[in-house]
């Protein structure tokens, strides 16, 4: 039943991204250059909506503290970050859009796949390169948030409520989806292309 469920989920995720424009690379390149942000809107949106209802209930005991997972913060996963965007700006994708472009027929997003994949596997092949590089090392603590959520086994930079932290920078990225335009610099919002 997981897996089905999952399925259902994925679909219907794939889908809306494929709605709101995030399987294509002209919006994708519009919301990056700062010419179409509509997409960025939705994504604030989405994200600190996401933030306020899990935060808030976790503080409600609606949502179980011990489901929040929190990643190792190491040196790799930043020059990661800044490659996936660089890859992200150079292509139009970043790994799930690409997926789900590719899904709706984008044939330019078959190579984004593969080309993600063979990336996938070069590094699992250098992996204990890496390792031994120390750039995989945890930072700051590794596992940390930046304020202590109870009942979680994270620890906490900063002495104050993760959950309240977690509401009130949720409701920060709702109010700047809102109050942001549709174009930051006034020049032409380029023309969207069709799936090929």
């Amino acid at each position: 039943m997981q897996i089905v469920l999952a399925i259902v989920i994925g679909a219907a995720f794939g889908a809306v991204l494929d709605r709101i424009g995030a399987t294509n690379p002209t919006v994708i390149s519009g919301m990056l250059t700062l010419r179409r942000i509509r997409l960025m809107k939705t994504i604030l949106l989405a994200i600190g909506t996401g933030s306020i209802l899990m935060f808030a209930g976790q503080m409600a005991g609606l949502v179980d503290v011990g489901h929040m997972s929190v990643k190792t913060a190491y040196v790799g996963v930043f020059i990661g970050g800044l490659l996936l965007g660089a890859g992200w700006a150079a292509s139009g994708y970043c790994p799930g859009t690409g997926v789900c472009a590719a899904a709706s027929g984008r044939k330019d997003a078959l190579f984004f796949v593969a080309g993600g994949l063979l990336g996938a596997a070069a590094y699992m092949a250098t992996y204990p390169a890496w390792k031994a590089s120390g750039l995989l090392d945890g930072i700051a603590g590794g596992k940390v948030t930046l304020g202590a959520v109870p009942g979680s086994k994270f620890d906490g930079l900063f002495a104050i409520s993760g959950d309240l932290l977690g509401i009130v920078l949720g409701a920060v990225f709702v109010l700047v989806a809102f109050v942001l335009p549709d174009n930051l610099t006034g020049g032409k919002t380029p023309a969207e292309v069709p799936a090929e």
